[in-house]
């Protein structure tokens, strides 16, 4: 393999390309997110933070959220 981005994600509406499906843990860790205090949906369903071992599929529509103080 020539290392070409084959696996195409999308996160919070941004498409994304990898050579190798990371994990979900790996993603978020180089969007320059923290450990705790993110909430991730694939295709519209919760994916617990038990599942970050996992890694992506090409296709997913991933959207991120983080909890923000204030009020």
């Amino acid at each position: 393999m020539n290392g070409a981005p084959t696996v195409g994600v999308t996160v919070n509406g941004e498409e994304r390309w990898f050579a190798e499906a990371p994990t979900m843990a790996e993603l978020l860790s180089g969007l320059g997110l923290p450990d705790r205090g993110v909430a991730v949906a694939v295709d519209g369903a919760v994916f617990p933070r038990g599942r970050w071992s996992e890694r992506v599929e090409k296709g997913w529509q991933i959207e991120v959220l983080t909890a923000v103080q204030g009020g």
